[in-house]
């Protein structure tokens, strides 16, 4: 087998509202299906995210107001985990507190070699927005 593309598939509570979530990360609405839609995708540069409302994976905001740290909150979200590497980890933190989204981990010089921070999507998917220290 030789892959061509690999877009995770997120469960979504509201459609539209991920949507519009993803717009103010950064990301744009590349498409939807369905009247109302309950399927769609996401897209920034050549990487896509579709998205379905109410189906295919799991989704669930958990208590804890950290992703790592003394509260393993770690394990407490049923959401999708995401990596995601981008040229400026502390410029999409400023740009997430500038639009009002749930920042659970600030950016860090993590022991692994990378610098990190994650943003949690409403439904409890969280993105861990990253670059390699040794690339700056």
């Amino acid at each position: 087998m030789s892959a061509h593309r690999l877009p995770p598939i997120l469960n979504a509570s509201d459609i539209r509202q991920s949507f519009a979530w993803f717009e103010e990360l950064g990301w744009k609405k590349g498409w939807d299906w369905g009247d109302p839609p309950t399927f769609g995708g996401v897209c920034s540069g050549a990487c896509e995210i579709f998205l379905c409302q109410g189906g295919q994976g799991g989704r669930g905001k958990g208590s804890s107001k950290s992703t790592f740290g003394e509260e393993d909150g770690q394990t407490a979200d049923k959401g999708v985990w995401m990596s995601v590497w981008v040229d400026d980890v502390d410029v999409v933190h400023r740009h997430c507190l500038e639009r009002g989204l749930e920042v659970v981990w600030p950016p860090t010089n993590m022991p692994w070699g990378v610098r990190e921070m994650h943003v949690r999507h409403p439904d409890g998917h969280v993105f861990r927005i990253s670059k390699g220290i040794e690339e700056e």
